[in-house]
């Protein structure tokens, strides 16, 4: 079942470089970089307004267009940035299709996401929030 498809224009950063060591104090911090902040700010801005996370188990099918071969293909801080607006948690994610292409113009990602089947009919493809499966 087809549950939303969005277009959100800019280049993702990768997550697994988005991090930068800060010094607070005596405290040492791991933060978003400046990029993926920036990203994370556009990303949400983009994301048509939906009234409740899905809570079943999903398929991603993630098209992103960057603008040079310089990036690695990493749809992580994408995955996180859907939660709590196309799904309650990323682990709910259980199929994945990702690809990478090339748009100097006009960098993007096109995300397409649907419901899968669920393992107990019972539930209507849903879990009930605050249950464990095992206690369902």
């Amino acid at each position: 079942m087809f549950l939303f498809r969005y277009e959100i224009e800019g280049e993702p950063a990768s997550k697994a470089n988005s991090r930068r060591i800060v010094k607070r104090g005596n405290r040492i911090a791991s933060i978003k970089s400046a990029k993926a902040l920036n990203y994370s700010d556009t990303f949400r801005a983009q994301l048509p307004p939906y009234p409740m996370p899905y809570i079943g188990d999903v398929k991603i099918e993630i098209d992103v267009w960057y603008a040079s071969r310089r990036p690695d293909l990493d749809i992580s801080l994408i995955l996180d940035l859907l939660q709590g607006h196309a799904y309650v948690n990323d682990r709910q994610v259980k199929e994945q299709h990702a690809r990478w292409h090339l748009d100097p113009t006009r960098p993007r990602c096109v995300i397409v996401i649907t419901a899968l089947p669920c393992d107990d009919p019972a539930s209507g493809g849903r879990r009930r929030k605050g249950k464990r499966q095992d206690q369902a």
